[in-house]
């Protein structure tokens, strides 16, 4: 399939797809027979992996964290422990963050309140 498919199939613009073939997390081929282009064909490997991305960036998961765990899983470099450990350390990091924005979000309450009060 072309970009313009694998966009609609998965969601993604074109230029997302483009950043993320530039970024190796994807790969398409030419099709050897085809020489008036040099249109990028794409599988479903492809949207398998763009689909994953897109799953991981939702949950927090940097461009580069990706990349390594997309490297690590479809090259099988990594143990199941191992991929359970990444998520475990991701999982660790969100209720961190969490605990961060509760923090922050107190501080406004009570800067709103002081506010409201005029003791500010």
């Amino acid at each position: 399939m072309l970009i313009n498919e694998l966009s609609k199939r998965t969601g993604i613009t074109a230029h997302t797809i483009r950043f993320y073939e530039k970024s190796g997390l994807i790969k398409g081929k030419r099709d050897a027979n085809v020489k008036s282009n040099n249109y990028f064909h794409y599988d479903e490997e492809v949207v398998e992996k763009l689909e994953l991305v897109r799953d991981a960036k939702s949950v927090g998961f940097t461009i580069s964290e990706i990349s390594q765990l997309m490297d690590a899983w479809y090259n099988n470099k990594m143990t199941v422990s191992a991929k359970l450990a990444v998520l475990d350390e991701k999982l660790l990091l969100i209720e961190n963050r969490i605990k961060q924005l509760k923090e922050m979000k107190k501080m406004i309450s009570q800067f709103k309140k002081n506010v409201s009060e005029d003791a500010c």
